[in-house]
């Protein structure tokens, strides 16, 4: 009976293209017999002439049934559908966000946002079909309708000019100045000891000199835009935003007010310092370049920026950077990478600083699923003042576990690093730093809001000096989101 159904359909729609005497009265070409469709035989009709490419027939049925209903969801899907089909992308996403509105169903809603992308990204506004592929992806009513979107998206991604990277950072953080985890130290030896360079007397640090804790919160944009691209190159053109401002606990803000009083009774002036007096933030514009080899098998990359940076409300250093690299895939499972930096900083009221670094690194793909990522770097630093200037020597390493853990991804970190400084106002040695990091981030992969996980990352640092004041020790919880793909 359905098959018979669907010939008689089918019969139909060879007969129908192009009248419409009636929303529901299709005449055939001798005008002398005319044939009537219900509802159902219509959306049928218009579903099969797009099956079949026919996308005029489509939106002649399509646009029957929206004069009798229109918010027919039906209907709607294939008019966006037809029109996007026949290069009408504008009225086609005007469809389609009626369709949206109009779906009382997931699956219908799931289509609606697919129309939409599918539009936007066929008339170049790809950042805007990345948005409407994460709607799809939240409102999908399967796992299989999931993957597509966030296949497409990934394919969207690729096709897009810009691409931009959005953080936000919500952090308590146990030492948000760097300060000291002493109550001492011996400073400054060659002003208050300067007959006995083997050391001076230990000198109390003030509040403002400790550590201090609080809350971090910052945001960070990195965009950028592919301006030109060929098969094996692409160059860029990038900006870079990044602030992060504190507020301070109960405890140091006691502190702080007690250093003040000291201060006063002293007759000195109050810092009257806030969790903004740390705040940081970051201005950048520059150029990327990268060159793929002959033989896909690894990356030339070259960038250089040019950045403002600000410390407290206040400039702080203008710098320009520049970096070469390189990645290699030995095999399917070990990628290498090599890199270079230069970067010179001009102080708004201190010491101009010259940045040269050396990095290498590899990262493996384990049998076991589980990914090890083992770097070096090497990095000298010179400046006008020589106590700034110092050679540090840092190692890093990251394990990624494979598979989830009760639906979290986990990934750990640990580095630690040498810094030498030849000349030090407090120690006739010099100054030397030893320190250990460590940080897990978990990705709670089973909270999928957009497209987004949430992350929750614990970091923890020792630094060991020679000088009293730099022993620094800091614990942070930092929690934000990344990408489900």
């Amino acid at each position: 009976m359905r098959r018979r159904a669907q010939r008689a359909i089918m019969l139909v729609v060879g007969l129908a293209a192009g009248y419409a005497a009636a929303p529901f009265a299709l005449a055939d070409s001798t005008q002398e017999n005319q044939i009537a469709l219900d509802v159902t035989q219509m959306r049928m009709a218009a579903e099969l002439n797009l099956h079949n490419g026919d996308t005029a027939r489509a939106l002649a049925f399509a646009n029957a049934l929206l004069q009798r209903d229109p918010m027919d969801i039906t209907a709607l899907l294939i008019r966006a559908h037809a029109l996007r089909a026949r290069g009408e992308y504008t009225t086609a996403q005007t469809t389609a966000r009626t369709a949206w509105r109009a779906a009382q169903s997931d699956n219908h809603k799931f289509a609606a946002a697919m129309l939409m992308a599918q539009s936007l990204s066929s008339q170049g506004k790809r950042t805007r079909a990345q948005l409407w592929l994460r709607r799809a992806a939240q409102i999908a009513p399967s796992e299989r309708h999931a993957a597509r979107a966030a296949r497409d998206f990934k394919y969207v991604r690729r096709q897009n000019q810009w691409r931009t990277h959005l953080s936000f950072t919500l952090a308590p953080n146990s030492n948000i100045n760097n300060g000291s985890s002493r109550d001492s130290s011996s400073l400054l030896y060659q002003l208050t000891n300067p007959f006995n360079i083997d050391g001076a007397g230990e000198i109390a640090l003030g509040a403002a000199s400790q550590a201090l804790s609080g809350i971090e919160t910052g945001v960070q944009v990195q965009s950028r835009y592919r301006f030109h691209q060929t098969e094996r190159t692409a160059h860029d053109l990038r900006l870079g935003l990044s602030y992060r401002t504190y507020h301070l606990s109960s405890s140091s803000k006691d502190d702080l007010a007690a250093d003040d009083a000291a201060r006063v009774a002293r007759g000195e002036e109050a810092n009257n310092l806030t969790g903004s007096d740390f705040a940081y933030g970051t201005l950048e514009l520059g150029y990327g370049y990268k060159q793929l080899r002959a033989d896909k098998r690894g990356e030339f990359s070259l960038s250089a920026d040019l950045g403002q940076s600000f410390y407290g409300g206040e400039r702080y250093n203008r710098y320009l950077r520049a970096r070469v690299g390189q990645t290699y895939y030995a095999n399917q499972t070990t990628k290498y990478d090599f890199g270079a930096a230069a970067e010179k900083r001009r102080s708004e009221g201190g010491s101009d600083q010259h940045v040269m670094s050396l990095s290498a690194g590899m990262s493996r793909a384990l049998a076991n699923g589980d990914g090890l990522y083992l770097g070096v770097a090497v990095t000298s630093t010179r400046a006008d003042l020589e106590r700034l200037e110092y050679d540090e020597l840092r190692l890093r390493s990251g394990y990624v576990l494979g598979r989830d853990v009760m639906g979290t991804r986990l990934q750990f970190g640990i580095s630690t690093s040498f810094r030498d400084y030849d000349v030090s106002p407090h120690d006739p040695s010099g100054r030397r730093e030893f320190q250990v990091a460590a940080e897990v981030t978990a990705t709670f992969k089973q909270i999928d809001y957009y497209g987004f996980n949430p992350t929750v990352s614990l970091s923890a640092s020792t630094t060991d000096s020679n000088i009293g004041l730099y022993d620094v020790n800091r614990v942070g919880l930092s929690i934000g989101i990344a990408s489900s793909f």
